[in-house]
C-alpha cells in the first residue's frame, strides 16, 4: 500500500468515525435501530455540494448540511413516535424518501467540487501538502467532536438520554421526557452523519446520489470492532473506540483490496464488508463461549 493510499484510508476512516458515533448514539444509547443514516450521509454531501457550487461559503454550507441531516433524523422519530410506526420501518421510509430529495437538492446524480472552495481552503496558505492537510483537518474535527459528544453524554441531559435507551419505563418514572430524548438523539445522530457526508464530499471533490449506500453497515462495523477491542468502560473510551474501530475497519478493507494473493477487487467491497462485520460479530461470541466453558470446567472441578 502506497503512502498516498494509506493516508487516504486514514482520512476516510476518520470521517466515518463520525458515522460510527452517530450509529452508536441510536443503536446503543437509545436502543433505536435507525437506517436513516444511508440517506442522511448523502444528504449532508448533497446540501454542502449544492450550496458551495451556488457560491455560498463552505462553512455555512456545512452547517446547513448538519441541520438537514438532523431534520431527517427528526422525521424518522416523528413517524415512530407520532404514528407508532416500527422504528426500522420508519427509518426505511425516511431513507427511501431521501434518495429522491437528495437528487432534487443536487439537481443531477452527482456534483463535482474539484475547482470549488471548501472548508480546507482557508488553510491552504499554510503550505502543507493537500493529502496531509486533509488528514490533519479531519483528525482535528473528529477528535473535537468526539470529546464534545463524550462530555455531552456525561451531562444530566445526556445521562437522561442514556437512561431512555437502557430502561424507558424507569426513565419516565423519574421524570425524563422520553419522546424529547428520542427526537434529540436521532437529530444529533443524523446531524453527525450528515457532517461526515459534507466533509467526505469536500475532501474527495464530489457528491453522488448513491454514495450513502451501505453507510449503516460501515457504522455498525466500526462500533462492533471498537466494542470488541475496548469493551464498555468510560464514555470517553467508548466514543473514541468507535473512531478507532472505523479506522481499523477501513485499514482492513484497504489491506484486503491491496493484497494480490487474496484476489479481491474494488467490486468485492460489499463482500469484504460482510466478511469483516461477520467476523467482528462471531469472534466475541466465540470468546464468550470459551469463557463459559472454562467457568463450567472450573465449577465441575470444585
Amino acid at each position: 500500500m502506497s503512502l498516498f493510499s494509506f493516508l487516504g484510508t486514514l482520512e476516510i476512516g476518520l470521517i466515518f468515525g463520525l458515522v460510527a458515533i452517530g450509529v452508536y448514539l441510536t443503536f446503543r444509547v437509545l436502543d433505536f435501530p435507525d437506517l436513516t443514516v444511508d440517506g442522511s450521509f448523502t444528504m449532508g454531501a448533497a446540501i454542502a455540494a449544492a450550496m458551495i457550487v451556488s457560491g455560498i461559503n463552505p462553512y455555512i454550507a456545512t452547517v446547513c448540511a448538519v441541520i438537514g441531516g438532523a431534520a431527517a433524523g427528526m422525521v424518522t422519530a416523528w413517524l415512530n413516535l407520532r404514528f407508532n410506526i416500527l422504528h426500522l420501518l420508519a427509518s426505511i421510509l425516511t431513507m427511501t424518501a431521501l434518495y429522491t430529495i437528495n437528487l432534487r437538492i443536487m439537481g443531477k446524480p452527482n456534483v463535482a467540487l474539484i475547482m470549488e472552495p471548501t472548508v480546507l481552503s482557508p488553510f491552504e496558505a499554510l503550505g502543507l501538502s493537500n493529502m496531509y492537510l486533509k488528514l490533519i483537518f479531519v483528525a482535528v474535527v473528529v477528535v473535537m467532536i468526539g470529546l464534545a459528544i463524550a462530555y455531552f453524554l456525561n451531562t444530566q441531559y445526556g445521562m437522561g438520554m442514556r437512561a431512555t435507551g437502557a430502561n424507558p419505563r424507569m426513565a419516565q418514572a423519574n421524570g425524563i421526557v422520553i419522546k424529547q430524548k428520542i427526537y434529540a438523539g436521532l437529530a444529533l445522530s443524523n446531524g453527525l452523519v450528515a457532517l461526515a457526508g459534507a466533509l467526505f464530499a469536500q475532501t474527495n471533490g464530489f457528491a453522488d446520489s448513491t454514495m450513502g449506500i451501505g453507510t449503516i453497515v460501515v457504522g455498525l462495523a466500526a462500533v462492533i470492532v471498537g466494542e470488541s477491542l475496548f469493551g464498555s468502560r468510560s464514555m470517553l473510551v467508548i466514543i473514541f473506540s468507535c473512531i478507532i474501530g472505523s479506522l481499523l475497519y477501513r485499514l482492513a478493507v484497504s489491506v484486503a483490496l491491496n493484497a494480490d494473493f487474496l484476489g479481491f477487487t474494488t467490486s468485492d467491497l460489499n463482500l469484504i464488508t460482510a466478511l469483516l462485520v461477520g467476523l467482528a460479530l462471531i469472534v466475541p461470541h466465540i470468546r464468550r463461549e470459551q469463557k463459559a466453558r472454562k467457568a463450567a470446567a472450573l465449577g465441575g472441578e470444585a
